[in-house]
């Protein structure tokens, strides 16, 4: 019997078997006809994806790798960042590390990002870039990205959108075409459910364009590179051949679900983990909360504060004796929250079983407490 099920991280999230085992096959030649085979499958389902009609990009890297060719491509000079959290800052960190003149927007932890500072903010200044995540994994918030986008687009018509997607694509509708987003990426992973080591992103036509006459963009990350090697049937650089083999096994595995239908059990996940939160305090008395507003919760990743005198530590120390796998806070959040990473194959059936163990901890804790 599988052990699937208990592995609840929010990232890297569990991998099915089945996905694991079809990478056990001998490696291809990445300039053969054996990998433009591969690359024709996979090609036109990422695309399905990501819901665009451009080429998406597949690289061997982080999604951090990606991030940072967002920045080398698309940022000549000035690029804006709204800050909610660690992954949204690293956003900000790497067009500090390659040399950009970098503000920020910044909220508290478990708020998110809204479209009216960012209008204030493009009042005050030109940028060529504004940088966003979707989902911020440290704090369980989803930002308004369709209106942020919007806002951009009619405010500073010319300032490009590029948008962390690595918590949000296949667990929540992400449009890249439909909201006009000029880089969106993510990494494997996350909602795809693959074992990390790829990163996938999609830039839209304004930014290739503007990426041929970017300063410094380097050479792995290059937006030109990766456009050539999509229309060769190729990997711009050499690829992790074994990942690519499970990736095109979990596309076809997604495409069978649903992507619409994927999006929805992400959605189930999420709300019975808030349910559990809510129930947990008016039922049990014990004073848990969803960090982020309602109306701004990731349908991958709740992040759960604890009251004084409980640890999220402690919580995911004594979850791990029991077999399952969450994680404690992010940061400045390490000992006051834990976070569940309901994404990727799990099921509501398997969620159940995971919050009836934690109720049973968390009570056990705060009876010690």
């Amino acid at each position: 019997m599988s052990d699937f099920g208990k592995y609840f991280l929010p990232g890297p999230t569990e991998v099915r078997p089945e996905v694991l085992g079809s990478m056990v096959r001998p490696v291809i030649g990445h300039r053969g006809p054996e990998m433009e085979k591969l690359m024709s499958r996979v090609q036109p389902r990422l695309r399905r994806l990501f819901r665009t009609g451009r080429p998406v990009y597949v690289s061997t890297s982080s999604a951090t790798g990606l991030m940072e060719a967002a920045i080398r491509n698309c940022v000549p000079d000035r690029v804006l960042s709204l800050v909610c959290g660690a992954f949204s800052e690293r956003f900000h960190k790497i067009a500090v590390a390659c040399g950009k003149a970098a503000d920020r927007i910044d909220v508290e932890l478990g708020e998110s990002n809204e479209p009216g500072p960012l209008v204030d903010a493009l009042g005050r200044g030109d940028y060529d870039a504004v940088t966003v995540v979707h989902s911020e994994t440290s704090t369980g918030v989803l930002n308004p990205l369709a209106e942020i986008a919007a806002a951009l687009r009619e405010s500073s018509p010319e300032t490009l959108v590029l948008v962390d997607c690595v918590t949000s694509l296949a667990a929540t509708p992400v449009e890249v075409d439909g909201w006009g987003l000029d880089f969106a990426l993510t990494g494997s992973q996350k909602g795809l459910a693959l074992p990390p080591g790829l990163a996938f992103g999609v830039a839209s036509q304004h930014a290739y364009e503007r990426s041929l006459e970017a300063p410094g963009r380097g050479l792995y990350f290059s937006f030109e590179a990766f456009e050539g090697a999509v229309a060769k049937g190729q990997t711009a650089n050499t690829p992790a051949a074994s990942l690519l083999f499970a990736l095109d096994a979990q596309l076809e595995r997604i495409e069978a679900e649903g992507l619409e239908a994927r999006w929805a059990r992400h959605r189930a996940m999420a709300e019975r983990t808030w349910r559990w939160v809510d129930e947990m305090r008016e039922v049990h008395g014990i004073a848990l909360r969803v960090l982020a507003a309602e109306r701004r919760r990731s349908p991958s990743v709740t992040c759960v504060a604890l009251p004084e005198g409980l640890s999220g530590i402690d919580v995911t120390r004594r979850m791990a004796e029991r077999g399952y796998t969450i994680a404690a806070g992010y940061g400045k959040l390490r000992e006051s929250t834990f976070r569940i990473g309901h994404m990727g194959d799990h099921t509501v059936e398997e969620l159940e079983a995971l919050l009836d163990e934690l109720a049973s901890v968390i009570a056990e804790q705060g009876q010690r407490g």
